[in-house]
């Protein structure tokens, strides 16, 4: 766990390139249940949503793909929704690259799948609904994966089970 403190102050304060490693390599750690927990105790998250939010097109990527692998811990669910993640992520998912928009697809799964209804609603809420309905219907086959398993995630709750559906997705 050493080498994540440097990591997650080169993603915050590193030239931008020195960003787009630190996230890539953040996003690998973060595969790691333990590293998951550090990264997030080391403050982590908020430079990621961050760079997901307002970095270049590869700090967007790879700060997706870092919260992704994050957001399979439930602590970590939390806490990227604390930070403001799911706008970002949401905004990829609408109009970003492709490999931003898979990415953000898988984050808003995770997000959505294990943290309960609060984070559900919040994708909502951002105006997820419409991004991953395209994403699943028009999208690569990595993103048509993860924005279905995001809406079956969503579509737990019946508000947006409708919206779903009025975005014309059918289950």
């Amino acid at each position: 766990a050493g080498g994540i403190a440097p990591l997650v102050a080169l993603a915050r304060d590193g030239t931008d390139g020195q960003q787009v490693h630190a996230a890539w390599a953040l996003a690998n750690l973060a595969i790691n249940a333990d590293n998951q927990v550090a990264i997030a105790r080391a403050g982590g998250i908020a430079p990621l949503v961050a760079l997901a939010r307002g970095g270049s097109d590869g700090q967007k990527e790879e700060a997706a793909g870092a919260l992704w692998n994050l957001a399979v811990n439930a602590d970590n669910q939390v806490a990227i929704a604390k930070a403001g993640g799911i706008a970002p992520l949401v905004a990829l998912a609408r109009g970003g690259s492709d490999g931003q928009k898979e990415e953000a697809a898988g984050a808003l799964y995770f997000l959505a799948r294990y943290s309960g209804e609060e984070n559900q609603a919040a994708i909502a809420r951002a105006g997820g609904i419409a991004p991953l309905v395209a994403l699943a219907r028009g999208g690569t086959d990595g993103q048509k994966v993860f924005a279905a398993r995001a809406l079956w995630t969503l579509a737990r709750i019946a508000d947006i089970r409708v919206a779903i559906a009025n975005a014309g997705w059918r289950f």
